[in-house]
């Protein structure tokens, strides 16, 4: 899954966090992070074993020493892994950099962060395929962001992009019509789900139509309405 843009952006991610470690870093010793799995996170330039990649960026941030310097170590290899498919989600803790205070970070680092980041999801939005289901790319793109509104505002009409969107909205439609939060890890605020709520039901309903998903346009469009609206309008009746 692979773009100009993301590869731009995975070379800026190279060049910025290139040198960085987490020097004082001895881990949880006592129960998940041996001596020799922490060393790795100390070493600068030293390449960091996949399925460590994989367990480093899904454990709390109780886990670390240092879990800013530990992230920083690993964003080159994580962001790689990212756009490659072969980071494995540990699925007990949310993503390391969603829990970061990555937005603080020095020089270019930010920058570098959420440039990446959107142009990860860009480049989903327009693989017929990509290498995770689009709601988890969408969740992960979002709690690290810390919203939705990027990913919401790159998510142009197209082909794929539209395919995507029925995917996601057949499965979340029934957990946001009761203002319930979709099977997120990600924990978004009220206003964050309103705001996906309404563009939901302001955006889908036109770019779901013409797949021939009327009745699915019909309840997704529901979703621009205030809960009781919802409810009481006039598609449930007829």
């Amino acid at each position: 899954m692979r773009t100009p843009e993301l590869t731009a952006a995975l070379a800026e991610i190279d060049v910025v966090f290139n040198g960085e470690a987490s020097p004082g870093e001895f881990g949880c010793a006592r129960y998940c992070c041996p001596a020799e799995d922490a060393a790795y996170l100390r070493t600068p330039g030293s390449h960091v074993p996949a399925e460590l990649v994989s367990r480093f960026l899904y454990k709390g941030a109780h886990h670390f020493t240092d879990h800013e310097a530990a992230m920083r170590r690993l964003l080159p290899q994580c962001a790689h892994a990212m756009a490659d498919g072969t980071l494995a989600d540990a699925g007990y803790a949310p993503h390391g950099l969603s829990v970061a205070d990555w937005r603080s970070w020095p020089g270019g680092q930010a920058t570098a962060v959420e440039t990446f980041v959107r142009a990860w999801w860009r480049a989903a939005l327009t693989t017929a395929e990509p290498p995770y289901p689009i709601p988890d790319l969408f969740e992960t793109a979002c709690a690290i962001l810390g919203g939705v509104t990027g990913p919401l505002a790159d998510w142009a009409p197209g082909p794929e992009a539209d395919a995507h969107l029925a995917a996601c909205v057949q499965q979340w439609l029934d957990d946001l019509m009761l203002d319930r939060r979709p099977g997120f890890l990600w924990e978004p605020s009220a206003a964050t789900l309103t705001e996906l709520q309404t563009w939901l039901g302001e955006q889908a309903p036109a770019r779901l139509r013409p797949r021939g998903l009327a009745d699915l346009a019909d309840r997704a469009a529901l979703l621009a309405l205030p809960y009781d609206a919802r409810w009481s309008d006039p598609y449930w009746v007829r």
